[in-house]
């Protein structure tokens, strides 16, 4: 489990086969070890090799690769980095799982006051589990939902979440993981039966 509060960034190094490697800085990569889930932009992985001073390595199924933005990652582009809540942690964001329900694409950004507002295209099964001031994840970051369309949500982001997550180099059209409320799912399913 995670919270949506990202504290680290890091980057794609290499991908071998099915495997991913990932750089961050020497606190991060010291509280990792073999087995340790951690959250890259959103998508909850596990550890699977001891980890270097300053890289890590996770494997990546292809269903992941298809079903997330990781299949289009770059060398070198930025992630987000997250270690998972332990007891006690304060839980300044929301439940997340790191278990992604689908992609959503970037169709733009406004500037509104000190806040820039970011539109993401998301197909009906995304948006069918996104409320208006619910909660979402959007690359493993946890936002408020500030409205809700037909084929699209709007979330805010205030500047400290811009400067310091992946939000500060995507583009239009990039594609962004998101996950819905784990809350709101669980009480769709109850209430449908």
């Amino acid at each position: 489990m995670f919270t949506g509060i990202i504290e680290n960034l890091g980057k794609f190094e290499k991908k071998e086969d099915s495997a991913f490697v990932f750089s961050a800085n020497i606190v991060f990569c010291n509280k990792l070890k073999k087995g340790t889930s951690v959250s890259i932009d959103g998508v909850c992985l596990t550890v699977v090799k001891k980890p270097t001073k300053n890289s890590f390595l996770v494997d990546v199924m292809p269903e992941t690769q298809d079903k997330t933005a990781l299949g289009k990652l770059k060398i070198k582009d930025v992630v987000n980095l997250e270690l998972p809540a332990m007891v006690g942690t304060f839980l300044s964001g929301h439940i997340v799982q790191g278990h992604v329900d689908g992609v959503g694409t970037l169709k733009s950004i406004d500037l509104v006051g000190n806040s820039k507002i970011l539109k993401i295209q998301a197909d009906d099964e995304v948006l069918g589990n996104i409320v208006k001031k619910g909660s979402v994840t959007v690359n493993g970051i946890s936002l408020t939902v500030v409205s809700t369309e037909k084929n699209y949500f709007t979330v805010a982001i205030i500047p400290f979440t811009w400067k310091h997550t992946v939000l500060s180099v995507v583009k239009i059209n990039d594609w962004l993981n998101i996950e819905t409320d784990i809350l709101g799912k669980y009480l769709k399913k109850f209430l449908n039966k």
